[in-house]
């Protein structure tokens, strides 16, 4: 096994205690240290061992960090029909 792929399996334990923790702010904070950090590693585990893996990490990772992908769908939906009208 790669040593990206034993970082990212970190990450992905660490995601999993960090969402367990209770949290005074939805936990939005450790998101946004949990994509700081994820996204040089995903970069990481693309370059050592292809695509195919970084999107199966990436889709990984999404299943994780899902809300934040959800607001930044619906704020671009929103933005990009603004810009149309």
């Amino acid at each position: 096994m790669s040593t990206s792929i034993l970082i990212a399996l970190v990450w992905f334990v660490a995601a999993n205690i960090a969402g367990l923790l209770p949290s005074r702010d939805n936990h939005w904070r450790r998101a946004y240290i949990l994509i700081a950090t994820g996204v040089p590693i995903l970069g990481y585990v693309t370059f050592e061992n292809g695509p195919l893996v970084g999107l199966i990490c990436f889709a990984a990772g999404a299943s994780i960090l899902r809300w934040p992908i959800v607001f930044m769908s619906r704020w671009l939906r929103a933005k990009f029909q603004r810009s149309r009208a």
